[in-house]
């Protein structure tokens, strides 16, 4: 290689040098800043996490606690008396509130509790219907049918979770009014939906049955029948 060459080659180095040094006064401030957004946003999520952890140490603690205690009319006034911290924290709290107001004979004031979260707009639309369906199911004959029957076709529409269980509700109330056709119709109903879990087949079956009713299985297996007919006729006797 000539002493030119080596001049020019020294020349582009120094040329790419001096560019690389440029373009790191002016945009090597981006770099930085990006290393510190990452560094902090991590920092950040991390705290985050380990306040969220914290908190739902704290009301596990808080929760067990009220549980332990002996009284059941104590047990719910301190689950009551819990701060939850966040709106799902909360319905989850109000479940187990409500359960110990049944056990303490205060329906009221499970119902109450469970329409609380009912309206609560902060909750998933789950912990909502829940709530609705579990405290439409504790007022039982104290409310008007016409108000069970309009809350219960609001749970029993398409799409609704709990809609097979409200229905079988409505089902009850057919029943509770001596209209056996209209029970046996709603029964037939859940017994041909796909989504209808065993155990709720199974009622609708003893209940048709039970009603003087024909189980149509549609394309189901039907083997469950004989076993259906041979409990009722047992509770008959």
């Amino acid at each position: 290689m000539s002493d030119t060459d080596s001049f020019i080659d020294e020349v582009n180095d120094e040329v790419r040098r001096d560019r690389f040094y440029f373009m790191l006064k002016r945009y090597g401030w981006i770099a930085i800043l990006a290393v510190v957004v990452l560094v902090g946003g991590a920092a950040w999520n991390e705290l985050q996490k380990s306040q969220a952890r914290a908190k739902a140490e704290t009301l596990g603690d808080a929760m067990f606690a009220a549980l332990t205690v002996q009284d059941t009319d104590s047990r719910a006034a301190a689950l009551a008396a819990i701060e939850p911290g966040s709106a799902q924290s909360g319905a989850l709290l109000g479940f187990l509130t409500a359960a110990q107001q049944v056990e303490a004979g205060d329906k009221a004031a499970a119902i109450e509790t469970l329409n609380n979260i009912g309206l609560s707009g902060d909750v998933p639309s789950i912990y909502r219907e829940i709530a609705q369906f579990k405290a439409i199911t504790l007022q039982g004959t104290d409310t008007p049918v016409n108000e069970r029957r309009l809350a219960l076709d609001a749970l029993a529409q398409p799409g609704n979770s709990l809609r097979l269980l409200a229905t079988e509700q409505l089902a009850l109330i057919d029943i509770e009014e001596n209209d056996a056709t209209a029970a046996i119709d709603r029964y037939q109903t859940i017994l041909l939906d796909a989504e209808v879990t065993t155990d709720l087949q199974q009622r609708a079956l003893q209940v048709i049955v039970a009603l003087g009713g024909e189980p149509d299985m549609g394309t189901a297996s039907s083997a469950a029948l004989p076993d259906v007919s041979d409990a009722a006729g047992a509770e008959s006797n």
